[in-house]
């Protein structure tokens, strides 16, 4: 009777026609989400990605091959049921501090820009691994992208859809580490997952100092005190009152992304 091609509705695949709406087997996919849940420690996670993560060996620009093997890992963490927020730089573009004879408003301004075109990359990959996404700009860029509103990009996480942010916060004078633990703070994310070129956080730079200590865990106190540089002193703070844990790891290794959200022991945790 249900499948009586009398009644006003037909079933399809992707949900149920009626007229012209469709109702989406969202439940569906969400008990297929949650069959390998179990496997992840976290549930919802904020991904910090530099410019420069993008780019691999080039430096400037975005590496296709480089981007997709990172998005190859965030569609495996989303198949285990986690919700992925991302928070992209644009130094393979451009960054504030570059325009020296600039006024620091307008070059940081150029700096968000460039952080949307990552975002833009981003969910191209995204998309084209049957992962869907949504980018959300703190600067209001309709025809591309959705303004930030936060209760959106909750419902967005809600549906297993991976959010990115660009536009850092939206200000000058802020850099994107700030804008990812105040994004992590509005969508309450278990972790801040900080994805960088080094393996972790040390006393002084290894490449450096061969003698540089390696750190397993560490507080945000020890971090201002010693003025590690793990994120920019606002950030910091900023995490450490909010009480978000943070953790350090080398993206260079795209598996790391997979090891992070199943608790293995990498990088440094800073809590």
């Amino acid at each position: 009777l249900l499948s009586s091609n009398k009644l006003p509705w037909k079933f399809t695949k992707k949900g149920i026609q009626f007229k012209k709406y469709m109702i989406e087997y969202v439940w569906i996919k969400k008990l297929r989400r949650v069959n390998k849940v179990s496997e992840a420690k976290y549930k919802r996670v904020l991904l910090k990605l530099s410019g420069e993560a993008l780019a691999g060996e080039q430096k400037t620009g975005v590496n296709v091959e480089v981007v997709g093997k990172i998005c190859d890992k965030i569609k495996e963490i989303t198949e285990m049921g986690v919700e992925v927020g991302i928070v992209v730089g644009g130094g393979n573009f451009w960054r504030g501090r570059n325009g020296h004879q600039m006024e620091r408003a307008t070059a940081d301004y150029m700096g968000m820009l460039a952080t949307a075109m990552n975002g833009l990359a981003l969910q191209d990959a995204l998309e084209a691994r049957g992962v869907h996404s949504r980018v959300q700009t703190a600067i209001e860029m309709r025809e591309i992208a959705e303004p930030f509103i936060i209760r959106k990009a909750e419902k967005h996480l809600g549906r297993g859809r991976v959010v990115i942010f660009s536009c850092g916060t939206g200000h000058p004078y802020f850099t994107t580490d700030t804008a990812a633990v105040l994004r992590a703070t509005e969508i309450n994310a278990d972790i801040i997952l900080l994805g960088k070129a080094i393996d972790a956080v040390y006393s002084a730079d290894p490449k450096l100092d061969p003698t540089a200590e390696k750190f397993d865990k560490i507080s945000y106190l020890e971090v201002l005190e010693k003025d590690l540089k793990v994120m920019d002193s606002t950030a910091t703070a900023l995490c450490r009152d909010n009480n978000i844990p943070l953790l350090v790891f080398g993206i260079a290794d795209p598996e790391n992304i997979v090891r992070a959200v199943k608790g293995e022991h990498i990088g440094t945790l800073v809590k």
